[in-house]
């Protein structure tokens, strides 16, 4: 499981430091893909293996479910680690996630987000200041 809160930077050629907590669960390569609320979601194979298959089970005459599937895929690329547990961050994930220099990497359960810091510190302030209204919503899931 994924979790915790890290900050590091994107060098000049795109790299960026993957935390060694994360490298252990990712394995030696992992997807990278657009992810909601402008971060980028990270998944190791198993877990993007998973994804796929309820990916394919939506119907193809759902017009909200082709754009769901396109514009996942469509950004999904590789990511290899290199020696130093870095990734190379492709320019359109860059753009998507508006990273450029500070980001936070973040643990959510079967996946990672990166975030630029300053959107995560916007989400992070906003998601602070409704948390508790938040969690009474949810209980109506169980939690």
């Amino acid at each position: 499981m994924f979790m915790g809160e890290f900050h590091h930077n994107l060098d000049a050629k795109g790299r960026l430091i993957v935390p060694a907590k994360f490298r252990e669960q990712l394995g030696a390569s992992f997807v990278l893909t657009r992810g909601m609320d402008g971060c980028l979601f990270g998944y190791p194979e198993s877990e993007w293996e998973a994804l796929q298959a309820k990916l394919a089970q939506l119907p193809l005459t759902k017009k909200d479910a082709r754009t769901f599937v396109r514009f996942l895929y469509s950004a999904a690329t590789e990511c290899e680690l290199d020696r130093q547990g870095r990734i190379n961050v492709p320019k359109s994930l860059m753009q998507h996630a508006d990273l450029s220099k500070a980001c936070v990497l973040v643990g959510v359960s079967s996946r990672i987000e990166i975030w630029s810091e300053e959107r995560w510190d916007k989400f992070a302030d906003n998601a602070e200041e409704s948390f508790d209204e938040i969690s009474e919503n949810l209980m109506d899931f169980g939690l």
